[in-house]
């Protein structure tokens, strides 16, 4: 073959791959968009041209998430296998996806385990881990499909440093980051890279409320005098960046804090 049929090929395998990698002909879910880092994480990508399928429970909350151009509700429980199977039923009809991004999770209660509530337990579970292999599950096969899939956990540092009321929370991650770990290993012969994020400290409008059972002023007390918690924002920007880089360079792990929290153990407050 000549050298100009060479630098030929090599310029269609390029372009080939930017139409491939670009904006426009990207597409995934995002769980838990309702709020917080989902919402913000589906915001980001269709800004950048992604379509992009937002699911959550609460359908008034996806109506408005869904007002911006590219952002498909799906209404969805993830701890509902049923539910699901149908979602990934009709995004597979849709055209498919190439990114998961399963940030649906959360946490209850600040009990210690002498005092643990068994049902707030149970609940942390289902969400964090089983509703992330429910979905993860159902969506695999588009994923493998595609060729280039790629699949982001939304973890937790408290998935890797124990701390004293939050031991069920911790239960949870630690189980959901020990799953992230084995399907990275299972899925790269499938060329499906499986990218964890573990954020420490961010200020959203539901999480640390939540957990509290409503107490927002307990809540607010988790943030105060801590200068630049990190943001949803920030969180989505991280997540953006690590699944727009070339599909062979694999972020296996990205902790992110704000800069007051140095460690796990370590919040700095002023005054």
């Amino acid at each position: 073959m000549s050298g100009t049929a060479c630098a030929c090929q090599h310029r269609i395998r390029t372009l080939v791959a930017m139409i491939h990698h670009s904006p426009a002909s990207r597409s995934a879910l995002v769980t838990g968009a309702s709020s917080g880092i989902g919402a913000a994480t589906a915001h980001r990508l269709s800004t950048d041209g992604w379509k992009v399928y937002a699911m959550a429970r609460r359908p008034h909350r996806l109506e408005q998430l869904a007002e911006q151009e590219g952002i498909i509700p799906i209404v969805c429980d993830v701890t509902d296998e049923h539910e699901v199977a149908e979602a990934a039923t009709r995004i597979s009809e849709d055209g498919g996806i190439d990114t998961l991004v399963n940030n649906a999770g959360g946490a209850l209660g600040t009990e210690w385990v002498a005092d643990a509530d068994t049902g707030d337990w149970r609940w942390m579970f289902e969400v964090n881990v089983l509703g992330t292999l429910n979905v993860t599950r159902a969506l695999l096969p588009m994923l493998r499909a595609h060729g280039e899939g790629t699949i982001v956990n939304l973890t937790s540092t408290a998935g890797t440093v124990s701390y004293e009321s939050g031991a069920g929370y911790n239960a949870a991650k630690f189980g959901q980051h020990g799953m992230t770990g084995a399907l990275r290993l299972e899925e790269a012969e499938h060329n499906v890279r499986v990218i964890e994020v573990l954020p420490g400290l961010v200020r959203t409008e539901e999480f640390s409320t939540k957990r509290l059972r409503g107490d927002t002023a307990a809540a607010e007390a988790m943030y105060r005098g801590v200068e630049n918690p990190l943001t949803a924002e920030d969180v989505a920007e991280v997540i953006a960046s690590a699944v727009t880089l070339p599909h062979h360079v694999n972020l296996d792990q990205i902790v992110v804090r704000p800069l007051a929290q140095p460690a796990q153990h370590k919040l700095l407050r002023n005054g």
